[in-house]
């Protein structure tokens, strides 16, 4: 059976040996030692903490894993806020209007405005699924569970959530929009400004990033062409998201041009639909048959997120396997919260 959990201490190989699997353009996860244990640190200490007043710096990264192996073969995680000890920059795609009444000309240019407006925001992050597991929706398991804590424990992140999507480059790590735009001002390849974003140093954004509007038609066709576009490996992670409610506002990230989604939390359909119930352990009739569910538990440090096939929808209770009880870590009578897995 595959479980989402928190990530552990002893997880580390386990995480860096995903890191290296990621690629340029995969920020929040990349193979450096020390970034990957603060990381860690950093979503233990989070996980541990029983009450939150307000989202602040919380990172709850939680991976998944194969019961049968015990291998970690996915990474999915939540921020409380960003842009609180950092800036956090996107650009937004506007418009300004140049117009001649003497010469009978109006032109309506797109412009990308440098911003710091998600500064704050709860960001859903580090979605990154081994290749030999991208098969029975064990990507919609990974991409969704967050939302089954995000509807349980409301208080930790802010009404609005967003998501940064990967925008194109090629198998050299070659990015269009960069080329056309970001080495003008930075002077270096797409991948050493990846490399230094992921790394922690944005202050180098604030000094060299042009603070006037860039006009996007001065912009190459093929920066122009992915302009909001996300990387081929990205597209069943947007429409995932799609499908829950997520939508683009016209922000893109300042480095690839890849889109930034965003949805109000009570909107997501996953947070909306889903609903608590008991947990009834025993034998459930119509299982591995019917409709897909996604099932939590409703504790903090120790949460656990599961996929099951039912054939008759819960009612009150929730009846349980006894494998599925454990890999839930809930006992008789515990509440667990249940959506189904896709839409209608």
């Amino acid at each position: 059976m595959m479980v989402i959990r928190p990530i552990r201490q002893e997880d580390h190989a386990s995480l860096y040996r995903l890191a290296e699997k990621t690629g340029v353009g995969f920020t929040s996860l990349v193979a450096d030692e020390a970034i990957l244990q603060r990381k860690i640190d950093s979503a233990t200490r989070s996980f541990a903490k029983e009450t939150v007043e307000k989202p602040g710096l919380e990172d709850y990264l939680m991976v998944l894993e194969d019961t049968e192996t015990g291998d970690i073969v996915g990474t999915t995680g939540l921020l409380a806020a960003v842009g609180l000890d950092e800036p956090f920059y996107s650009y937004h795609v506007g418009t300004i209007t140049h117009s001649s009444r003497e010469l009978g000309v109006h032109n309506i240019m797109p412009t990308l405005v440098l911003n710091n407006d998600y500064t704050g925001c709860s960001e859903v992050c580090t979605l990154f699924l081994e290749e030999g597991y991208r098969h029975s929706k064990n990507g919609q398991l990974l991409s969704k569970s967050r939302f089954m804590f995000l509807a349980q424990f409301p208080e930790r992140f802010t009404d609005k959530i967003f998501a940064e999507m990967r925008g194109v480059s090629d198998e050299n790590g070659v990015s269009p929009f960069w080329e056309s735009l970001g080495r003008h001002f930075f002077s270096i390849d797409f991948d050493r400004a990846d490399e230094l974003t992921s790394l922690g140093s944005k202050q180098f954004i604030a000094e060299l990033m042009p603070n006037n509007p860039v006009y996007v038609n001065l912009l190459s066709q093929e920066a122009r062409d992915v302009l909001g576009q996300v990387h081929k490996n990205t597209v069943p992670a947007r429409r995932l998201l799609e499908q829950e409610g997520f939508r683009y506002e016209n922000y893109v990230d300042i480095f690839d041009g890849g889109p930034t989604i965003e949805a109000r939390v009570q909107d997501i359909r996953a947070v909306r639909d889903s609903r608590l119930c008991l947990a009834s352990i025993g034998e459930p009739k119509g299982t591995g048959e019917g409709v897909h569910y996604l099932v939590s538990n409703a504790k903090v440090k120790d949460f656990r997120c599961i996929m099951i096939q039912r054939s008759t929808p819960p009612g009150s209770a929730m009846t349980l396997t006894q494998e599925e009880a454990e890999h839930l870590a809930v006992s008789n009578k515990e509440p667990v919260r249940v959506v189904e897995l896709s839409p209608h």
